[in-house]
């Protein structure tokens, strides 16, 4: 509709034309000068008559705009009246007076917007120069072009011209951004690792080592201790899981299509997070990334806990933390982009009360910091703003998970992480690699370097220690490791504030207990931050806090920088755990003079054993009393500290009388839990016990094992419950990654399964097939697969009587989000249709894994079928195959009974020797030969005889033998049948299979390989053969009434009890048939499978 043409000076209007023809539709304003309209068309400039009309045809005229604004020029009267007419009249000429006076007003008003726009424009194209300063430095804010620049953004977005919206936004930003992002740099710029306040700071961007990010969920919260969360994240591949780098977290992954607005980044002490935050905002601070964001605002909650009595609107809340900010108005934190940054969840005692607080919109609305906190999460204040929360696991729950968009995971440093963290941190290189050398010899040492703290403390202990002032033995457990840490930030104080190398050992003994006891009772209650009503408690006088935080400037801190208060903490929950033991160790007998109130608290127990033996062993039962774990490391700790040699190190601590070693009763009793506790995690927490403890037998024991023989000794070996413990603990800490677990190969019974459980968790892939697994085994599948750090992939449970009540169990897990799982296995496992219904909620509550299913030889009814196909066709449901063939009513039996097979015998394949009856069912093996017809299939030298039927799919047969001895075999059909050669008999070549039988001796052969096998009772004369030709598997089992030894195992139908024998791994490549081999004297009968 208007034309903008330059004119020639920048400080004029440009000159307006109107344009009559092809006009678009006009805008919702029409400004006209006073030139654009003389006189209407066919009219002249005097009065026209007034009993005359002229009409003109008009064109199609566009639609009028909204408000029309004219020159005193444009319309000189009414069509067909003269303008004296007009103006005859008193009121009609008020009217036209004002008429007069907006023209002329909205005349200069256009001449100033079009000039003002232009003026900005023209600014704005210089500011986007790469040299041109940002005008963010001007003093005072320019209200009119915040105007211009918000409707330019909107027309640069529109144009989606983001990133020139973003760069123009940042540029042209308040004054009070620089200062802002100043004050941040030069906060964060400098990093003391392990406190703030005290010893030489670095630059962060020099030292900073990138942890390892990935996704994460914020649903099922694991209440596990943090260092077995730390210890399972360690297996993980980095591979398998996509990483995130922290300045991305508000960019939305490749299948996400929205926005985020609030990220929830959560990970265990000491991991990095806070670290993490740091280097964000200083990287923004100085220019680096995020630009777009035009204002951080960090709020940790232990700063905001102290101002949870005041009353404030946000705006204030802000200008109290950054009085930068004070010019900001209230529309500026609405039309800006903006982040808060609210550190430390579970630091947090505030309510965050999300179901009662009351709704809140207007930021500068006085309300507590709770309800502003609530509401901010939620959305209802600021719902633009983005918003960044980090916590420890335990404590995401305080908010609900539908106020996240996104869920991330700090798992501190993977391998090269490591190592390059150690290279910044030590400057002499050669010694830097002989530290990471020790720590990748201990286990336990390198595991814990997954924390950044734990790297720290680490490199403080073995850089002194490897360097040549240093003497002694290196650390090589935690125990060692923390206890030399305690004694180097003693020595250091003493050097660094007396002068002197020796210390004051009661002054340093008084002060270690005092904190010792903060950090016992403050891990009773949870708490990794205190406050001074907490000091209190605990005994410490305010007033000389600074003794305390002097004695190990790095283990306890005191923040002074805060706004309204102090704030107290340990460096790391560890150092905390550990000063808490050592507390413990000191008082563990109280004196007379404690009160009532104190031993009815939760230690008196552990303290008033009255011998160590008792007091160590007390300390352990409570451990594995605790569901969560909580003091799993805190009695890796104590009993570490009983060592005479831990002892020897605090010698300016303890007294001569409180040096008091543990026995052998202890290593004892702790043996005795490992064999009698059913809990897998809590055997391994005990094995890192003994470790602590320098004992080591239980684990060389099962080394042995896996040294002289490996899998197949370990199948034959008769283990305790306490050394299949031990092969679980060798398993998990063991540097080889784990891809398949086969429980076939160890013993596959239901308690050898419960005890390596932490071995299943590590693993991709789970064969637990015909493990004899019933489906309460279900129930603990269904908490691995419930897990967020389990690595299983692939499960195959197939041949497990699991039945419907098994598989609803399981699906615990599968509908789990934090399940993973991709393949599942299910064949022959006694389902129905309403197993299937289980499972298709699963796979409607957790759709995003699983690939494969399959379901044959199962009983699944139409209705079962129906309801995984919907499934299947789902498109948001990633199943892609589902198997269910060989379905039936038979599938329902137990055991092997599901694949029962009535075979008969082939009378052309049999010996001349050999006598058939009852209906081919039953071989025997006479002088007197038999009358048969010549055959080209017959045996003519070995008394065998072949199957009629072929073996197929998965077939199970017995047969019962009498006599001296009998042949139980499987063979290729192409087996030759004539002569005496080694390709003729069954197992004494590559096409056939054989179980030899007799009162003496069992004997498997393949290949005219022998392998020997210990006989079952002499009563047991039925054999029962499996056969998995898709598989390749072959199994041989002693069928019998009685109940064998627990050491073999046992596969149990109503009336039978099968002991598992041997099993071939084998891929079969021709038709199979079932053979029997007779001597003489000897008879076979195939048993009828019912």
């Amino acid at each position: 509709m208007m034309d903008l043409q330059n004119s020639s000076s920048e400080g004029e209007p440009p000159v307006l034309q109107e344009k009559r023809a092809a006009s678009p539709a006009p805008s919702g304003v029409s400004m006209k000068s006073d030139g654009s309209m003389v006189d209407p068309p066919g009219f002249s400039s005097g009065g026209g008559s007034s009993g005359s009309r002229t009409e003109t045809q008009r064109g199609a005229s566009p639609e009028p705009s909204c408000v029309s604004m004219k020159s005193d020029q444009s319309m000189r009267g009414p069509l067909g009246f003269s303008s004296e007419a007009v103006t005859s009249d008193p009121h009609k000429k008020k009217i036209n007076n004002n008429m007069e006076k907006l023209d002329h007003i909205f005349k200069e008003l256009q001449q100033k917007f079009i000039s003002l726009v232009k003026n900005e424009l023209n600014t704005f194209k210089k500011i986007l120069s790469s040299d041109y300063p940002a005008c963010s430095e001007r003093e005072e804010e320019d209200d009119q072009r915040e105007g211009v620049l918000m409707i330019t953004l909107h027309i640069l977005k529109n144009m989606k011209q983001t990133d020139l919206a973003n760069t123009l936004e940042s540029k042209v930003s308040p004054a009070c951004r620089q200062k802002l992002k100043s004050k941040l740099r030069d906060k964060y710029q400098s990093f003391n690792e392990g406190i703030s306040g005290y010893g030489n700071s670095a630059l962060l961007n020099e030292i900073y080592t990138e942890v390892y990010i990935t996704e994460g969920t914020s649903r099922n919260i694991n209440q596990e201790h943090e260092v077995k969360q730390i210890e399972a994240a360690s297996r993980k591949k980095t591979t398998q899981e996509r990483p995130i780098k922290c300045n991305d977290i508000f960019k939305p992954l490749p299948e996400q299509n929205r926005l985020i607005r609030t990220v929830l980044t959560k990970g265990v002490a000491g991991i990095g997070k806070t670290v993490s935050v740091q280097k964000f905002i200083l990287d923004w601070a100085e220019g680096k990334v995020n630009q777009d964001v035009l204002f951080i605002f960090p709020l940790p909650f232990r700063e905001l806990n102290l101002m949870k009595e005041k009353k404030l609107s946000l705006v204030s809340l802000l200008q109290r933390f950054f009085p930068e900010t004070q010019d900001l108005k209230p529309r500026h934190y609405r039309s800006y982009k903006i982040m808060f940054i609210f550190d430390g969840l579970d630091e947090c005692r505030l309510p965050l009360d999300f179901q009662n607080n009351e709704n809140l919109e207007d930021i500068e609305e006085q309300t507590s910091v709770d309800v502003l906190l609530t509401n901010l999460i939620k959305g209802n204040l600021l719902p633009s703003a983005l918003l960044w929360i980090t916590s420890r696991p335990a404590a995401v729950s305080q908010i609900p998970p539908e106020c996240f968009d996104q869920v991330t995971e700090v798992r501190g440093f993977s391998d090269p992480q490591k190592q390059e963290y150690f290279r910044k941190r030590i400057r002499d290189q050669d010694l830097a690699n002989k530290v990471f050398t020790h720590i990748r010899s201990s286990r336990s040492l390198y595991i814990m370097c997954h924390i950044p703290v734990f790297c720290w403390i680490t490199a403080t202990v073995l850089e002194r220690m490897l360097s040549e002032a240093e003497s002694g033995e290196i650390p090589k457990t935690l125990t060692q490791m923390f206890t030399h840490f305690l004694i180097f930030q003693i020595k250091h104080k003493s050097q660094k504030y007396s002068g002197k190398s020796d210390t004051d050992p009661q002054q340093t003994r008084e002060s270690i207990l005092a904190l010792g006891k903060l950090a016992f009772q403050q891990l009773e209650k949870g708490n990794l931050i205190f406050y001074e009503e907490d000091l209190r408690e605990s005994g410490i006088d305010i007033r000389e806090v600074s003794v305390y935080s002097g004695v190990c400037t790095q283990i306890f801190r005191e923040e002074h920088e805060l706004h309204l208060g102090k704030v107290f903490s340990f460096v790391h929950l560890s150092i905390q755990e550990f000063l808490a033991a050592l507390y413990a160790f000191l008082k563990r007998k109280l004196p007379k003079e404690q009160s009532t109130e104190q031993q009815t608290s939760k230690a008196f127990k552990l303290f008033s054993r009255s011998t160590m033996t008792g007091f160590l062993n007390r300390a352990v039962d409570r451990a594995l009393q605790s569901e969560s774990g909580h003091l799993d490391l805190f009695l890796r700790f104590l009993l570490g500290l009983s060592l005479k040699s831990n002892q020897n190190l605090l010698q300016c601590i303890l007294t001569q009388t409180e040096k008091i070693s543990h026995n052998n009763e202890t290593v004892r009793y702790i043996k005795k839990k490992i064999e009698e506790n059913s809990t897998p995690e809590k055997s391994i927490n005990l094995f890192h016990c003994l470790n602590e403890l320098n004992d080591h037998s239980l684990v060389q024991e099962v080394q042995k094992y896996l040294s002289g023989g490996g899998d197949r000794r370990l199948h034959q070996a008769r283990l305790s419950p306490a050394q299949w413990s031990a092969l679980a603990f060798v398993i998990v800490n063991s540097e080889e990654e784990l891809d398949e677990f086969d429980l076939r190969k160890y013993d596959p019974s239901e308690e050898c399964f419960l005890r390596l459980l932490p071995v299943v968790k590590i693993s991709r892939r789970a064969v637990l097939a015909s493990c004899n697994l019933g489906g309460k085994m279900c129930e603990s599948l269904g908490s691995v697969l419930n897990l967020e750090n389990s690595s299983l992939k692939e499960l195959d449970l197939s041949n497990n009587d699991l039945q419907d009540s098994g598989v609803e169990l399981l699906c615990n897990g599968l509908k789990s989000s934090h399940c993973k799982l991709q393949i599942l296995s299910l064949s022959g496992c006694m389902i129905t249709n309403k197993g299937c219904h289980s499972l298709a909620s699963a796979l409607s509550s957790n759709p995003t894994y699983m690939k494969a299913l399959d379901l044959t030889y199962n009983y699944p009814g139409e209705s079962g079928i129906n309801v995984l196909s919907a499934r299947l066709k789902d498109p948001h449901c990633k199943l892609e195959t589902l198997r269910v063939e060989h379905r039936g009513k038979i599938r329902i039996r137990p055991g092997f009974k599901k694949y029962g097979c009535d075979f008969t015998l082939d009378p052309n394949t049999a010996h001349p020797g050999l006598s058939l009856s009852e209906e081919n069912r039953r071989v025997e093996c006479r002088l007197k030969l038999q009358l048969y017809p010549d055959h080209p299939e017959r045996f003519d030298y070995y008394p065998q005889v072949l199957s009629r039927e072929r073996v197929t799919g998965r077939c199970y047969w017995e047969a019962e033998w009498s006599g001296r001895g009998v042949a139980v075999a499987l063979s290729y059909k192409t087996i030759s049948r004539k002569g005496a050669g080694s390709n003729c008999g069954f197992g004494l070549y590559l096409n056939s299979w054989s179980l030899f039988c007799s009162d003496y001796s069992y004997s498997v052969y393949h290949n005219n390989k022998r392998t020997d096998l210990p006989p079952p009772p002499s009563s047991c004369r039925r054999v029962g053969v499996y056969v998995d030709c898709p598989a390749g598997t072959l199994s041989f089992y002693s069928v019998s009434a009685d109940t064998p030894s627990h050491t073999l195992t046992h596969l149990h139908t109503p009336s039978h009890t099968l002991t598992h024998l041997h099993t071939f791994y084998t891929t079969f490549t021709q038709p199979l048939y079932a053979g029997i081999g007779v001597y003489y004297g000897s008879s076979v009968t195939l048993c009828k499978i019912k």
